[in-house]
């Protein structure tokens, strides 16, 4: 692929910064406590259903837009609000100089609403970097790893799938660009292979070694 066409698919959370230790946690609460209040359900069928709708559709929202007819708007804004993102975000030093020097395009591709995206990479210093962000909202909150919302990237900025590269932490996800033909790229410290990933990192930091795989 000629580096002039490379254009880069990121995913944002445990991706770009490290959602695990702080943010996530945090989500997961206030996802709880919204299905508890709205649902008129227990904690404990709360924390069943929002990790059943993860598991089934990659997102707990996807689950309660069909079986609760939950807004999503609303739901967005009430699980992704936090006193304190600054002190939560967490990422690696360098970042923007490894952004700014790797060739081609760059587009965020997340499950995350669009509020929340664009404060993350403000945070982390590197939403100049982007040329677009395409968030749950953009998807019309079909989230990855459904190929609606991969097709409907290729078609709004005009891009072939065999000259797009998907970097992810969520192997589901790239599975779904590994067959419209895209390169892969999975960030994992975990130690399981697989056939739908081009090249493995341990940290984001570490991508620009394997260009000439890429």
């Amino acid at each position: 692929m000629p580096t002039k066409q490379r254009i880069w698919l990121f995913d944002l959370d445990n991706t770009l910064h490290h959602a695990s230790p702080h943010i996530f946690p945090h989500i997961n609460r206030s996802m709880s406590a919204y299905i508890e209040r709205h649902l008129g359900v227990d904690a404990e069928e709360a924390t069943r259903l929002r990790q059943t709708y993860w598991d089934r559709y990659g997102a707990t929202l996807l689950g309660l837009i069909r079986h609760h007819d939950i807004d999503p708007g609303h739901f967005l804004r009430e699980t992704h609000t936090f006193e304190d993102l600054a002190g939560m975000v967490i990422f690696e030093r360098g970042l923007d100089n490894m952004l700014k020097r790797l060739p081609g395009r760059k587009i965020i591709f997340s499950n995350a609403p669009r509020h929340y995206t664009e404060a993350v990479l403000r945070l982390a210093g590197i939403r100049r970097r982007f040329d677009a962000v395409y968030s749950i909202e953009q998807l019309r909150f079909c989230p990855k790893p459904d190929v609606s919302g991969f097709l409907r990237i290729l078609q709004q900025e005009s891009l072939q799938a065999q000259d797009c590269v998907m970097i992810e932490d969520t192997l589901s996800n790239l599975v779904t660009a590994k067959r419209l033909g895209m390169k892969t790229v999975w960030v994992s410290t975990g130690l399981r292979r697989s056939p739908f990933v081009d090249v493995k990192l341990a940290s984001i930091s570490h991508l620009p070694r394997f260009l000439g795989k890429l």
